[in-house]
């Protein structure tokens, strides 16, 4: 399985979350194909909402902070593990951005699914997705349910699944491999 890891840690230390995510790679490397993409490193800006990548450059995104590497590897993933430490209740700004950059990879004309409006598929297939987090002290399973909700609207308009939400703090790193392997 092609697994794609956007990890939305802050700061690209060796320590904390991203090492965590590191040991996972490990684990998981064993029976499939993982990439990695620590956000951080990169300086993505925020989606201005111009629509150039659906009408002007299709595909493309005119913010030209490269982020068509991490397209690329979505796309053409199983799945999508969107990673992060809770900050203020919600996943970082990095992966709160890139996420909303994801766009890119959907069509602007509409379709109704589910009594409702979502975009067209551009691609014939969608990677599933999943989350996994880090908790805040003051994180509570309502916290978790918003974030799973919003992340399960998000999978509906990109037309695939939200296969898990799993916390770091709450099993090993072996059960959390098993978890993502067998959903």
């Amino acid at each position: 399985m092609k697994i794609v890891i956007l990890n939305g840690e802050s700061t690209n230390s060796k320590m904390g979350f991203s090492a965590y995510i590191e040991n996972l790679c490990e684990e998981l490397n064993y029976e499939n194909e993982v990439k990695v993409h620590n956000l951080a490193v990169q300086n993505y800006l925020y989606c201005t909402g111009c629509w150039s990548c659906w009408w002007k450059d299709p595909g493309k995104c005119a913010l030209n902070d490269r982020p068509d590497n991490i397209f690329r590897d979505v796309i053409n993933s199983d799945l999508v593990i969107f990673a992060s430490p809770l900050k203020y209740g919600f996943t970082s700004v990095e992966l709160k951005t890139i996420t909303d950059r994801l766009i890119v990879l959907l069509h602007p004309y509409i379709e109704f699914r589910f009594k409702e409006s979502h975009h067209k598929k551009r691609y014939p297939k969608y990677p599933n997705i999943g989350l996994l987090v880090s908790k805040e002290e003051d994180t509570d399973n309502e916290d978790l349910q918003i974030i799973k909700d919003i992340y399960d609207r998000f999978a509906i308009n990109f037309h695939c699944e939200n296969k898990f939400l799993l916390v770091k703090e709450d099993q090993d790193i072996k059960k959390i491999r098993d978890e993502i392997i067998n959903n």
